[in-house]
Parts: structure tokens; sequence; C-alpha cells
């Protein structure tokens, strides 16, 4: 076999594989073999995983000439390897889920030996890894839904406290750390236990619960209790002030993105905070997806491909992003609240059929196709209408209404309507 019959059988003849761990890495470089066509050479090496073995392992690599790299996201120790080498090197990270069936590597050599061998056929697929501006921003909103959500877990064990007391405010007051809520709180703190002077202090709404507030608080509230109400009031104030920290920092960050964050709070269910999530966690720019479908893969809301024997089974939604899918499912309630929206209707026309949980996703599937058109065609989302399947298929919808009288016991006849 000549030369160029093994250059056609692979797409880079020179290729490299890196297995990463904590602290050391192995590379192995996979070139043709000088000794008999249609062989390959196998050449590996360690190196530590500092920057100044990094930087040697730059210069191995790219004495040898390598035309690929491939090396797997292994937690987050790819990070410092991968920046340093991609700016020179044809680097390709890969997800290990996509490689996980292959059997028979037991050892770190051969991982690297394999990684080598994917890279040259063109087996793997190179993850999607943004610039270093859209990486600080992710840094930014992840962290910052942390911080929301540890604001509620300090919420949560605050209403715990209270029920500890026997005190049932929060039957009456959805939001116990609110203007009302608070205002109360502090009162006890103080030590005023009269149900009646505590429920006076309720603003707005809340005033017109002030006999229900009475009745709520009669209870037990210690000075232990006071203490433990103040350090969770502490502690929610704390986390709410560096959210408030977080918040202008990701405005800053994202100054220069205002159109396309009010095309995306154009879309049913996506406020300010779920658009600059979505533009944190892909970039805003739609090119790195071919097309809305997969972004939703990528996202992980569309259904898995399993078929055996020309027959296709249930296949479950991939992992995906998770900071994505969290935010979708989020926007996907709270677009099913309106009934009078396109996508309300197609949940309760899909959920009667297979289910409230398999709607859900399926919504949150029609929500990443929106954001991809939204943000590809710079354009705002456009409302099908609560009447879309009726318009689209009159017939079908008069026959169900014909149907559902005729099991009232009626009869329904249709007739045009005439211009006035």
């Amino acid at each position: 076999m000549s030369r160029q019959d093994v250059k056609d059988e692979v797409i880079h003849l020179r290729s490299a594989g890196v297995d990463l761990g904590k602290r050391f890495l192995l590379a192995c470089v996979r070139t043709p073999s000088t000794r008999r066509a249609g062989t390959w050479s196998l050449e590996t090496e360690r190196f530590g995983t500092t920057r100044a073995e990094l930087r040697r392992l730059l210069a191995w690599l790219t004495e040898r000439e390598v035309e690929v790299v491939v090396m797997e996201a292994t937690a987050d120790y790819w990070r410092g390897v991968y920046y340093l080498l991609q700016p020179q090197l044809n680097l390709m990270l890969v997800n290990p889920a996509h490689l996980k069936g292959i059997r028979g590597r037991k050892s770190d050599p051969s991982d690297a030996a394999f990684l080598a061998r994917a890279g040259a056929s063109g087996m793997v697929m190179a993850s999607f890894v943004p610039d270093r501006a859209v990486r600080e921003l992710r840094d930014l909103t992840r962290r910052r839904t942390e911080l929301v959500r540890a604001a509620d877990w300090e919420a949560q064990r605050l209403e715990k406290e209270l029920e500890d007391t026997g005190i049932k405010l929060t039957s009456v007051l959805t939001d116990v750390t609110g203007v009302s809520g608070r205002a109360i709180l502090e009162a006890l703190i103080a030590g005023e236990r009269s149900p009646e002077h505590l429920a006076d202090l309720a603003v707005g709404k809340a005033r017109a619960k002030i006999p229900a507030l009475a009745e709520a608080l009669d209870g037990d509230f210690t000075d232990h209790h006071a203490f433990m109400v103040r350090h969770y009031l502490d502690q929610i104030d704390r986390s709410r002030a560096v959210v408030s920290a977080f918040d202008a920092r990701i405005a800053q960050a994202l100054s220069g993105r205002g159109e396309d964050l009010d095309l995306l709070d154009t879309i049913p269910g996506v406020g300010r905070m779920a658009a600059e999530i979505i533009l944190a966690e892909t970039g805003g720019d739609m090119s790195q997806f071919p097309t809305a479908q997969h972004l939703a893969s990528w996202i992980g809301v569309c259904p898995g491909q399993n078929e055996s024997a020309g027959v296709n089974k249930s296949g479950r939604t991939r992992p995906g992003n998770g900071n994505l899918k969290r935010v979708l499912g989020v926007a996907a309630m709270a677009a099913i609240r309106n009934k009078r929206t396109y996508l309300s209707t197609y949940f309760r026309r899909l959920s009667a059929r297979r289910g409230g949980k398999r709607a859900m996703v399926a919504v949150m599937h029609k929500l990443a196709i929106a954001i991809w058109y939204v943000l590809h065609d710079q354009v705002p989302y456009r409302e099908l209408g609560v009447d879309y399947w009726a318009q689209r298929n009159p017939e079908r919808a008069m026959h169900r209404m014909v149907k559902e009288a005729n099991s009232l016991g009626l009869m329904i006849r249709f007739e045009p309507t005439t211009a006035a």
C-alpha cells in the first residue's frame, strides 16, 4: 500500500491524543510508519499540568507537526491545557460521552492512542467552546444563579424556623421576606408579641388579611427563635446584595447586546434574567449551530433517537446544557400560564395525549427553536395565536366540536358567516 493510499483512508496523517489527569497527562502522537507502508508508529510522552510543562507539551507537538490534537473534556482539568494549546494547534475538545461505548481501552497510554486514532479518522466532533468574553459572562450568570438559589434556601430555612414557633405566617403571606413580612419579623425580633399589633404592621394589599394575620401570629416566639430568624434575614440580605453586584457586572458585560436582549424578551416566558443566561450560554452567535434543531439537541430538549431493526423506540432526552435546560423549564412554565397563547394551547393538546412531563419538554423544544430564529434572523418572536390549530385544520376542529356535542346528546350545524 502506497503512502497515497494511506492518505486516502484518513483525514489527518499526523494526529495526537491527550489523556488528561489532575497532576499529569499523557500525549500520544500517531504518524505513518517509515518502515512499512500502511502502518502507523506511536510515540507517547508524559507531561505535568503546570504552565511550564504545558509549554513543553506545545513544543513537543509542534516539533512533530501534528495536524490535529484530540482530548476529552475531563472534569475541569482540560481548561488550562485547552486555553494554552488552542491558539497554536488544531485542537479538538470532545465529549467523553461520545466515546463511552467504545471498549477495550484500559490504560492511560491506550486512551491517548485511541484519541489520536479517532482524530485521524474523523470519528469525533469538537465541542463548542466559546471565546473568553463569553466564558467570563458564563461565570457571572452561573454564579448569580447559585446566589439566588442560596437566598431561596435561606428563606425556606426561615419558614421552617417559624413553623417551630407555631406561627403560621407563611400560610397567610406569600413572601415572608416581603415588606409586610419583614416588618412583622423585625418586630418579633425586637420583642413585640401581640398578634394584633404585629398584624397591624401589614402594608398594601396585605392589610386586607389583618384578621387572618392576627390569628396566624399567635405562637411561642422565644429568644432562640429571634436569634435564628435574625441570622436567616442577614444571610438573605447578604446574598441579595451580592446578587445586585453581579447584576451590575453582567449588565456591564452585555452593554452592547441590548438589541439581542430585547428580541429575546419578546419570547413568552423569557424575561431579562433568562435572556442574559441564554446569551451567556450560547454566546448569542447562532452560526455555531447550523440549524435550530442543532441548538435544541445541544441544550438537551429534543428526544433521543433509538431505532433498532426498523422499530423506533422511545428515546430519552440527553443531558445537554443543564443551565439552559433549567432556564427553558422555568420559561415554559411561565409561558403556559397565559391561556391565550399558542404555546399554552400546544401544551394542553399534547399533554392530553402524552402526559404533562413530555408536553413540557415539547414546549421547551419550541422555545429553543424560537431562540435560534430570533437570534439568527434578528427578528422578534411572532405569536401564532390560540386559534392556530383551528385555522390550520378547520375540518378537524369542526369534527372535534361535533363529536363533543354528540357526546352530550346535542347536534350542531355549521353555517358560513355573512359579511355585514
